[in-house]
């Protein structure tokens, strides 16, 4: 197989208010240890070494989450840290990666992933993801990967393609994408499940820089405009230029800004073990448990509880005749939510955002 030019990009730019009071603003969620034995950031940067050198890679994050992650990876070069001028969502930031990369080589492939998802099969990740770049890289086409779904989350989006079109590429089966979906409703998530043309989007793309470009002027050319000033910005070397040129990219997501309306994209199953290790209750699927379903970083003490989830390192917590309860200890605040509202978590935070005498606590 041809040697190709492969650019990760990695979105480190998440907040992860859902993983409140561990995750701060100061140390949001892909700066903890949470899935494993190593900050978030740093398992994906290392899943992504067998394809990308570190002189290839791309970390976007704002100017406070650049300055944790060179910290935390002091290894990679000052140019693989690319600072967004401003919050303006995923299009945005990959409009100005890709860009990068395009001004550099054109052809190159690159390969998009967030920072704070959980891979358990990394062998099978890397050859799905070379298969990925492989078709990226003959082809004019966007990849992605679906997560084959195992119940009818209502959590995730959605990606609807057809099985019946699948063709090998790079050593792996691709798809045409026929819509990327919202997250549903109950009765939507039912019936996504039941038709098996469905797929959870994991929001890990790959294209030829060329290509995105391309694709951005034919079906998103309300973007051109912004496009086209970050790359001028870009040659010129001025921050106050490259801001104002990002300000003109509206605040929106990649799937929404161009991958629901691009033709050409193709997606493969992502049957690696993925997680996005999206609220505190997803780290019950995670972390070890006991006879009676509950998984405790520190020490428990558990009579007559079960399915419950602590965080309380070097202390003890005594659970007694409780269900379904996630307990986090953080130091100065400690969280006690029912394990099936942990979504709500993110509403404290907004609330603590509200509430003058509380923002010390975000």
């Amino acid at each position: 197989m041809k040697e190709r030019d492969v650019r990760a990009v990695i979105l480190a730019g998440g907040r992860g208010t859902r993983f409140w009071p561990l995750g701060r603003a100061a140390k949001p969620k892909q700066f903890l240890r949470i899935a494993g034995r190593d900050p978030m950031l740093l398992e994906t940067v290392r899943r992504i070494r067998p394809l990308a050198p570190a002189r290839r890679m791309t970390l976007v994050a704002d100017a406070a989450q650049t300055r944790l992650a060179r910290k935390l990876l002091p290894r990679l070069p000052k140019e693989s840290f690319l600072v967004e001028p401003l919050a303006r969502n995923t299009a945005p930031a990959l409009m100005l990666a890709t860009a990068r990369v395009w001004l550099d080589n054109p052809e190159a492939v690159v390969a998009v992933l967030p920072a704070d998802h959980l891979i358990r099969d990394e062998a099978r990740f890397v050859k799905t993801l070379r298969a990925g770049i492989e078709a990226a890289a003959r082809e004019r086409v966007f990849v992605t990967f679906g997560i084959p779904p195992t119940y009818p989350a209502t959590g995730y989006g959605y990606i609807r393609h057809d099985r019946g079109r699948g063709r090998k590429l790079g050593g792996d089966i691709f798809y045409p994408v026929q819509a990327f979906k919202e997250k549903p409703n109950p009765a939507q998530a039912d019936e996504y499940l039941a038709s098996g043309d469905y797929a959870w989007n994991s929001g890990m793309f790959v294209w030829r820089a060329g290509v995105f470009a391309e694709k951005l002027a034919v079906f998103a050319p309300d973007l051109k405009p912004a496009w086209a000033a970050i790359v001028s910005a870009l040659r010129s070397g001025g921050a106050a230029k490259l801001r104002s040129a990002f300000a003109l990219a509206p605040a929106l997501s990649i799937d929404y800004a161009l991958m629901e309306k691009a033709e050409g994209v193709l997606v493969a199953d992502g049957d690696f073990g993925w997680s996005d290790v999206g609220a505190w209750s997803t780290l019950l699927e995670i972390w070890p448990r006991d006879g009676e379903g509950n998984a405790v970083r520190g020490e428990a003490l558990a009579l007559d509880a079960k399915d419950c989830l602590v965080w309380n390192p070097g202390r003890l917590t005594a659970l007694v005749g409780v269900r379904n309860l996630i307990v986090i200890e953080a130091g100065d605040a400690l969280l006690i939510c029912d394990a099936a509202l942990d979504q709500k978590v993110k509403d404290i935070v907004d609330t603590l955002k509200r509430t003058k005498k509380l923002n010390k606590y975000l």
